[in-house]
């Protein structure tokens, strides 16, 4: 049913655990009727520089918040937002369609705390100016 990558990433998932002075943290899904994501993260000079969640789902929840944070450490703000649900799929060897909604939570939350920091860069450059 699950890739070896699959497997791999919700038996030993990367980057778990809170970031103490996170650039910015959101709350992604809803805890109450399933999976849901707490997202961290760290950017520096526009580079997402570390991602770190703490995930409440299934196997593939955890595994693919577990590659999302691994495929969009690194990146620019930017190419981040371009990370897409089939890219993570696709980079853990795939996932049943009945799991496809699990890559759409880890990178809709990717994108919900990257807008978060968009929105927070604008109200800093307009009051600024």
């Amino acid at each position: 049913m699950y890739s070896p990558a699959v497997i791999e990433h919700f038996t030993n998932p990367r980057n778990i655990g809170y970031i103490e002075d996170a650039t910015v943290a959101v709350q992604y899904g809803e805890p109450s009727c399933g999976d849901c994501l707490l997202v961290f993260l760290k950017i520096d000079n526009d580079i997402l520089r570390e991602m770190k969640y703490k995930v409440l789902g299934c196997a593939a929840a955890i595994a693919t918040a577990s590659m999302t944070s691994v495929l969009a450490t690194d990146r620019s703000v930017a190419e981040a937002l371009e990370l897409t649900e089939s890219e993570v799929a696709e980079a853990l060897g795939g996932l049943p369609p009945d799991k496809m909604h699990c890559s759409n939570l880890a990178v809709g939350a990717l994108k919900a705390a990257l807008r978060v920091y968009l929105s927070r860069q604008e109200q800093a450059a307009e009051q600024s100016s």
